[in-house]
């Protein structure tokens, strides 16, 4: 699996998308970013902004998906119907 999630402890937005990972039982590389958004150069890097969440799924070439409903709704769209 090649999951990458850029994550601030206590982002509400953030724990929705860990929610929905954790449902889909997927494994994923937390990325911590700093408070400060002046500080986020590397989730700059990767979606062009300094907002999180952001996704990085390596093996469907998403480079970095901003907006919690986005990926909810990508990660159920692409990984929800192997569970079912």
């Amino acid at each position: 699996m090649a999951l990458e999630l850029y994550e601030l402890p206590g982002c509400p937005y953030c724990a929705k998308v860990i929610s929905k990972l954790d449902e889909l039982d997927l494994d994923y590389v937390s990325h911590e970013v700093p408070s400060s958004h002046a500080q986020r150069d590397e989730v700059k890097e990767v979606s062009g902004q300094t907002g999180v969440p952001v996704l990085v799924d390596t093996e469907h070439d998403v480079e970095g998906m901003p907006e919690s409903d986005d990926i909810v709704a990508y990660l159920e769209e692409t990984y929800g119907q192997a569970e079912a």
